[in-house]
């Protein structure tokens, strides 16, 4: 089904960046995973697989690369889109309308598909992937997984022979990756081939065939499941990589010492065009706590830390700090915020001087540290724009680390990272911890929150529903959330 012989990409301008020397050959109806550390290649060759590669992204492109025998190269874009269907891991990059049905539908329309097939097409799209609250909506309003649920439904639609899937289950909360791993199994039974760039490696260990494992462009080792099930804890984290059994991993147990509370939440409730998002949110923080925010897609999470940080001000209640009441401006003051999706927050021509925007006290040795303390120092002259997802995060944690503000908030902070760069990221947020920080988190990382947080608050069907520590006595409530 797919033949890559000899292959390799430089891309244009960048001189450590690429693959070198692919080979692989990938079956009709195979399920493979593309792994290894942030940066080693993954997407590129998926890249290569689409036909993105060296048509739309720029360099250098040698070697051999063939679905069902015919050279891509020989092959025209728009039939490589018929037959090869791809994710991104940024979904949004992927769009080309303003509301959720004519996105499911945009690629059928443009290859011509007939009405009745078409619709026939649609209905059973949003029947089996269980998106029907999703129709009629604004692109625009919703949230980073039910974003990727889209995305993934407009390429479902056209059911192509091959799907590659860069990071599908970055943004989705664990429902949402359990019905991504049965419509996997589904188009595996129906003899699709399944080529995945992931770092979350758990929710695939009953589907996968073989796992590729790259590092620096090269591809290192081809493992098949039960070889990769056989790697030793210690060697699978010196690759760089996740763990595959959520129930291996051990919860770090945390004291629940008496707060010194700085900052309340009253009555705070949230709303968008008269409908509510959140009601009645009540909850204290003290300084030097880590805060965990779960819950489902599309329950309000990143919005209730806009608000928190003054972004978002359609709301009632009053938020304090010390005491005081403090307005959407004095929040700003105080705060900072690590989007989901970093690319609305990176602006400078480089890694160095995006570390010292608009931050008045920065001084090169701590931003020489704080990026070195993330390994993205050699990346310091490099524009933003061009390092992958998981090195964009690292870029903007690192400026969280120089900016003084007393409340530091992450929205989805290891999306798209592996599992060193998550440790470093949780290390981070333990010093800032350490110096006194309220830190909030949205995540739907188990692994990460095991490490990381010390509280948990639970936000699903409108509502506040849990405000718990992270002890002996409340981990049995962390592990139903995640199906543990």
């Amino acid at each position: 089904m797919i033949e890559i012989e000899n292959a390799a990409f430089k891309y244009q301008g960048k001189s450590d960046n690429g693959v070198y020397n692919i080979n692989l050959k990938i079956k009709k109806g195979e399920c493979i995973v593309l792994s290894g550390k942030s940066g080693c290649g993954k997407t590129t060759i998926s890249r290569m697989i689409n036909g993105l590669v060296p048509y739309f992204y720029s360099g250098e492109q040698s070697g051999i690369i063939k679905l069902e025998d015919v050279k891509v190269n020989d092959i025209p874009m728009y039939k490589i889109s018929e037959k090869v269907g791809s994710v991104f891991q940024n979904p949004r990059s992927q769009f080309f309308n303003v509301d959720t049905d004519s996105e499911i539908v945009f690629g059928m329309e443009n290859s011509s598909y007939p009405t009745d097939k078409l619709k026939e097409r649609m209905n059973k799209t949003v029947k089996d992937l269980h998106i029907e609250k999703l129709l009629g909506r604004s692109i625009f309003e919703l949230s980073g997984g039910e974003k990727q649920k889209i995305a993934f439904a407009s390429i479902y639609a056209m059911s192509p022979d091959i799907y590659v899937l860069d990071e599908p289950s970055s943004n989705l909360d664990v429902d949402a990756i359990e019905e991504l791993k049965t419509i996997i199994t589904k188009l595996k039974k129906q003899g699709k081939t399944i080529v995945i760039a992931e770092h979350r490696l758990y929710y695939l260990k009953d589907v996968v065939d073989r796992i590729v494992y790259m590092e620096k462009g090269f591809i290192r080792n081809i493992y098949t499941k039960n070889e990769f099930l056989e790697i030793p804890e210690e060697q699978r984290k010196s690759m760089g990589l996740r763990t595959m059994n959520l129930s291996d991993i051990n919860i770090i147990k945390f004291n629940d010492a008496k707060k010194n509370y700085v900052l309340e939440l009253k009555n705070l409730s949230l709303s968008y065009d008269k409908k509510t998002i959140i009601n009645n949110i009540n909850l204290k923080a003290s300084c030097g706590e880590v805060i965990g925010i779960i819950g489902h897609n599309g329950a309000g999470k990143s919005t209730f830390l806009k608000t928190l940080c003054g972004l978002y001000k359609n709301y009632t209640g009053s938020i304090k700090w010390n005491g005081k009441e403090i307005n959407s401006k004095q929040r700003l003051k105080l705060s900072y915020m690590v989007m989901q999706d970093v690319n609305y927050q990176l602006f400078a021509e480089s890694v160095e001087k995006e570390c010292y925007l608009g931050i008045k006290e920065a001084n090169k040795e701590k931003v020489d540290n704080s990026l070195k303390e993330l390994k993205i120092y050699q990346y310091k002259d490099r524009h933003p724009n061009t390092l992958s997802g998981g090195q964009k995060q690292r870029v903007a944690v690192a400026v969280s680390m120089i900016c003084n503000k007393e409340i530091i908030i992450f929205d989805e902070p290891t999306s798209g990272l592996d599992y060193d760069s998550m440790i470093q990221v949780s290390k981070l947020i333990l010093k800032l911890k350490s110096y006194g920080k309220i830190i909030f988190v949205v995540t739907h990382d188990y692994e990460f929150i095991t490490l990381t947080c010390d509280r948990i608050v639970h936000l699903d069907d409108k509502i506040q529903k849990d405000d718990f520590v992270i002890n002996k006595e409340n981990i049995k409530k962390l592990k139903n959330f995640f199906i543990i």
